[in-house]
């Protein structure tokens, strides 16, 4: 990469932009199981736990309708259940359960094996130069995440 001072964020959001997109494509290849949005919304109600409503429409950025609608869905399936606000009773809040925990733990473990079968067919050089790339990206990575804001904080914490 032989670029300027002023190119280069370009050029690595661009690199960045290509590898998750190209990752994303092929980790979720089996979506008959479970839609972009769901798989999601679980994550986010697996990480941040119970969240209002409201809110969680809005950090998924859908329609408070459409949202509804799915907690509706992952409540029949098991997946999510209202609960009491641990604050206030009178507020439900949604909650991942734990099968909704366990489907996504398989969901992760299938992801990850597809990646693995393609890691499987590199040589070893490539598997090496990854995993030292990886090394060194992923805790910069992270950072660069957690230093961004977060759509739909509603609690008023920081991203970190």
């Amino acid at each position: 990469m032989d670029e300027t001072p002023e190119e280069a964020p370009q050029e690595v959001a661009a690199a960045l932009s290509e590898l998750a997109t190209g990752l994303v494509r092929h980790i979720l290849a089996d979506r008959q199981s479970m839609s972009l949005t769901t798989a999601s919304t679980l994550s986010r109600l697996e990480q941040e736990g119970p969240i209002r409503l409201t809110a969680l429409a809005m950090a998924e950025g859908i329609a408070q309708p459409s949202m509804t609608a799915l907690v509706q869905r992952l409540e029949a399936q098991g997946l999510a259940s209202r609960v009491s606000h641990p604050e206030d009773g009178r507020v439900r809040v949604i909650a991942i359960t734990d099968a909704g925990r366990e489907l996504l733990a398989e969901r992760h473990r299938a992801q990850r094996g597809r990646v693995a079968d393609r890691l499987a067919a590199l040589p070893e050089r490539d598997v090496r130069a990854l995993s030292e790339a990886m090394h060194t990206a992923l805790p910069i990575v992270r950072r660069m995440l957690q230093e961004a804001p977060r759509p739909g904080n509603t609690r008023g914490e920081s991203a970190s």
